[in-house]
């Protein structure tokens, strides 16, 4: 074996150890050989899940959940409080149709009034 073939196996040989230990580094979980990228992917998104949820102030199902119990009947609450609100505003608004009607009425029978002396 002369000094070139010698050196080319070391170099393929160290470029071969380097794609291991690249494709291997940091690795915890199974990485699948049939989708590798996917694995990786997958394990890095699983490492780094609690922190991105804080990053992007996201909610887990769980809270939500929480969440909607604990709201719910006050929620349930104010929509019986806006649905009485609205009764009392078409009351009100059908008061208002009336008085302005009587209020018509009087100011056409004080022009009638008026007109006559």
């Amino acid at each position: 074996m002369d000094l070139f073939t010698f050196i080319l196996l070391v170099l393929i040989l160290c470029a071969l150890i380097f794609l291991v230990y690249y494709y291997f580094r940091g690795q915890k979980g199974n990485v699948s050989l049939s989708s590798p990228v996917e694995s990786r992917v997958d394990e890095y998104l699983d490492r780094r899940f609690e922190s991105m949820v804080q990053e992007w102030e996201l909610v887990s199902h769980s809270r939500l959940g929480k969440y909607a119990e604990e709201k719910e009947p006050v929620l349930g609450q104010e929509e019986a409080r806006l649905a009485d609100l609205k009764k009392s505003q078409a009351g009100m608004q059908t008061t208002l149709s009336s008085l302005e009607a009587r209020l018509d009425t009087l100011e056409k029978e004080l022009a009638g009034k008026s007109a006559k002396k």
